[in-house]
C-alpha cells in the first residue's frame, strides 16, 4: 500500500472560470504551500493559518450574534388571512 497525500490528489477540470478551493486561504488569500499545513473550518474550507482560521471563527459569531439579536427585536410579522376559493360560481354570504 502506498501512502499519498492531499497535494498528490489531481485537481478536477473546472474550467478557465472556477478558482480551485484548495489553493488559497479562504480569508487573505495567500497560497496554500504544499510543505504547510492547511487549517480546516466547517469542513471544507482551507485556511494558511490557525490565525485565519480563528479570524474567520469570530466573524462567523459575530455575524451569528447580530442575527439572534436584530430576529429578537423585530416586531412578529401578521399572517394574512388565506383566501380559500370554495367553488367555482358559488356565492360566498359574508
Amino acid at each position: 500500500m502506498t501512502s499519498s497525500s492531499f497535494f498528490d490528489i489531481e485537481p478536477l477540470d473546472c474550467g478557465e472560470t472556477c478558482r480551485c478551493a484548495m489553493d488559497a486561504c479562504a480569508l487573505c488569500g495567500k497560497r496554500l504551500a504544499e510543505d504547510r499545513d492547511i487549517f480546516m473550518y466547517r469542513g471544507d474550507t482551507p485556511f494558511c493559518s490557525e490565525e485565519c482560521r480563528y479570524r474567520q471563527m469570530e466573524s462567523d459569531d459575530a455575524g451569528a450574534r447580530r442575527n439572534r439579536h436584530r430576529h429578537r427585536h423585530e416586531a412578529p410579522v401578521a399572517a394574512e388571512p388565506a383566501r380559500v376559493q370554495i367553488a367555482a360560481n358559488v356565492p360566498v354570504a359574508i
